[in-house]
């Protein structure tokens, strides 16, 4: 696979309440991921920059919500979630 593309896979780390206890009890990390990417790619994308040894990866797609405002109702975008469990003894720093 091509380095741009890695790149591009992962959009970013989704941190939350419910994600930060994942990753100290099961040790896995959440991901916002492209939509059309596939769980091999994320795989090698979180491998390759990350630097660690990824166990299994789980992808879901995540709706988006619509909400009301002063000018009536919008929808947020849809997105594409990762979760990624790596293998006991490493982990990720995101700081």
């Amino acid at each position: 696979m091509k380095q741009e593309r890695l790149y591009n896979i992962i959009l970013g780390a989704h941190i939350s309440e419910k994600t930060s206890l994942i990753a100290d009890t099961a040790n896995q990390f959440a991901f916002k991921v492209a939509k059309d990417a596939t769980a091999p790619e994320i795989k090698e994308a979180v491998e390759k920059i990350y630097e660690v040894p990824v166990k299994k990866v789980t992808v879901m797609n995540v709706k988006g919500k619509v909400k009301r405002n002063a000018r009536g109702l919008s929808k947020r975008p849809s997105w594409k979630k990762a979760y990624v469990s790596l293998e006991a003894g490493h982990d990720i720093d995101f700081s």
